[in-house]
C-alpha cells in the first residue's frame, strides 16, 4: 500500500490548473448509455474512481476510445445485458459507489437495472431510498437480494408522474432524470438537486435529444422522448479542487495561481474561504491567491462566532469543509464546523489534534477550532487517510507542518485527485511517494 512522506514547513509558488469535476464525470459517463451513437467526453479527470467505471462501462460492451488520458468517445451499441448479473459486475461494480449511476440510463434504455450495495469513502450513511423510490415511481419494481447485495430492477414500461424527493440528492437527482428522460409522458422532479454538476448532465442531455426545463432550478420538467443520440460534451472544472487550493495556499503561506478555475460554477466557495479572512484575486477565470503571514477569522455582524456548514446548493458543499477545518487551524479567531449531511466525515480530526491543533470535536457533526495564529505550528506525525476529502486536508496539513508526516492509505486520495503529488511538487512542495 502506497504512502506519502511530506517535508513540510516549504512555502510553495506557481501555478496549478484544477482537474475536470470528478463527480460530474461520473453522471456524464454514465449517460453514454443513453444512446447507440458516439458521445465525446472532453476534460475527464484521471482518477482511480472515474477509470473504474470506464473500466465497468468498457466490461458492459461500451465501445471506449481512449484518445488520450483526459478524452474518450465512447460508443454503447453493443451491450451485453447478461453480464449486468455477473459475479464479476457484482464485483467490480461493488468497490465504487458511483456505479449506482448506471441504473438510471439502464432502465431509460434496457429496462433493467442492478445497483449494488453503496462502496467508496467511509464517511458514514449513504442512503440509495431517494434512488429506488425515484424508480418506483417511474414503474419499476425491485427486489433486494441480500445473498448477493444487488438490488434488481425491472420496467417494462417508465411511465412520467410527478414526485417531491425526500432530499435534493445530487446522484439520485441525477439518476431519475437520466431514467424519466425517456419515459412515456412528462416527469415532474420537486426538490430537484440544482449543482453545477446536475446542470451539466441536463444540459447534455438535452443536446442529445432530451426535453428537460427547469435547469439550475429545484423544479425539473422532463417531457420523455424515444431516443437520444450522440453529442460532445466538456467537463467543468473541479471546484472541490479549486477549494482545496486556495486553502493550501493559505496554510502555507504561499501565492499559488489556480488557472481555469470556472470561476462562474463555484457559487459560495470563495465567500466561504474570505470568511477566513483568506485574500484572493479574480483575473478572468483564473484566481490568485496572494501570500498571507496572517489571516483573521471574520465574526458574525453581532459578533458572535462564525459557523460554516453545509448545504445543499446553492449553499456551501459538504466536500469542502475538511479543507475549511484544517485551514481553521492557523488562522487568528474561532470557528465552528457544522458537517450535517456525513455523520462521520469529522472523525479526521484526531489526526489533526495530533499534529497540535485545538480542535473540540463537540459530536460527529460538530467541531470548535480555536485557531492558533500561527503561534504554535502544526508539527508532522503518521497518519491514514480515511477518505478522499479528509486525505487531502490531512496532506495539507503535512505541508504546513514543521518535520515530516507520513500519509498512509494514499488510494483514498487518488480515487479524487488526479496525480496530486506531481502536481504539488511542481509548485515547490516535498512529497515523496513510497
Amino acid at each position: 500500500m502506497d504512502r506519502f512522506e511530506v517535508s513540510g514547513g516549504k512555502k510553495l509558488s506557481g501555478s496549478i490548473v484544477p482537474q475536470g469535476a470528478k463527480n460530474e464525470a461520473l453522471q456524464i459517463l454514465s449517460a453514454v448509455l443513453l444512446t447507440p451513437e458516439e458521445v465525446r467526453i472532453e476534460n475527464i479527470p484521471d482518477i482511480l474512481d472515474v477509470n473504474l467505471l470506464i473500466e465497468l462501462l468498457s466490461d458492459i460492451g461500451v465501445r471506449v476510445n481512449r484518445i488520450d488520458r483526459h478524452t474518450a468517445v465512447f460508443k454503447a451499441d453493443a451491450i451485453n445485458i447478461d453480464y449486468l448479473n455477473s459475479a464479476a459486475f457484482r464485483q467490480k461494480s461493488g468497490r465504487l459507489r458511483g456505479s449506482v449511476m448506471l441504473a438510471g440510463p439502464l432502465l431509460a434504455r434496457f429496462k433493467k437495472a442492478f445497483i449494488p450495495k453503496p462502496g467508496g469513502d467511509k464517511i458514514g450513511r449513504r442512503r440509495l431510498d431517494t434512488h429506488i423510490i425515484g424508480f418506483e415511481k417511474l414503474g419499476a419494481r425491485f427486489d433486494y437480494h441480500p445473498e448477493d447485495g444487488f438490488f434488481h430492477l425491472d420496467a417494462t414500461q417508465l411511465k412520467g408522474c410527478y414526485m417531491l424527493l425526500d432530499e435534493p440528492s445530487v446522484t439520485g437527482t441525477a439518476n431519475i432524470v437520466m431514467a424519466a428522460v425517456m419515459a412515456k409522458g412528462t416527469t415532474t422532479i420537486y426538490n430537484a438537486a440544482c449543482e453545477p454538476y446536475l446542470q451539466q448532465l441536463c444540459k447534455m442531455l438535452n443536446r442529445m435529444g432530451a426535453k428537460i426545463s427547469g435547469i439550475s432550478s429545484n423544479l425539473l420538467i422532463i417531457e420523455g422522448v424515444d431516443y437520444l443520440g450522440g453529442t460532445s460534451h466538456r467537463m467543468l472544472p473541479d471546484m472541490i479542487e479549486v477549494g482545496s487550493f486556495i486553502g493550501l495556499a493559505a496554510m502555507t503561506q504561499s501565492r499559488i495561481e489556480i488557472k481555469g478555475a470556472g470561476i462562474e460554477h463555484l457559487g459560495i466557495i470563495p465567500e466561504k474561504f474570505r470568511q477566513l479572512g483568506i485574500r484572493m484575486e479574480f483575473q478572468g477565470d483564473d484566481i490568485i491567491i496572494p501570500s498571507q503571514e496572517m489571516y483573521e477569522i471574520q465574526s458574525f455582524l453581532d459578533g458572535s462566532v462564525l459557523t460554516i456548514s453545509d448545504h445543499p446548493w446553492p449553499g456551501f458543499t459538504p466536500d469542502l469543509l475538511s479543507i475549511v477545518l484544517v485551514v481553521a487551524t492557523q488562522a487568528r479567531g474561532s470557528v465552528l464546523i457544522h458537517q450535517k449531511m456525513f455523520e462521520s466525515r469529522l472523525f479526521f480530526v484526531d489526526k489533526l489534534i495530533d499534529m497540535g491543533a485545538q480542535i473540540i470535536l463537540c459530536d460527529p457533526h460538530r467541531a470548535a477550532v480555536i485557531g492558533l495564529g500561527r503561534e504554535q505550528k502544526l508539527r508532522g506525525i503518521t497518519m491514514s487517510s480515511p477518505d478522499i476529502r479528509a486525505g487531502v486536508s490531512l496532506l495539507i496539513a503535512a505541508l504546513s507542518a514543521e518535520g515530516k508526516s507520513t500519509i498512509q492509505n494514499i488510494e483514498q486520495i487518488d480515487r479524487g485527485y488526479q496525480y496530486i503529488d506531481q502536481r504539488l511538487i511542481a509548485i515547490g512542495a516535498d512529497i515523496k511517494r513510497i
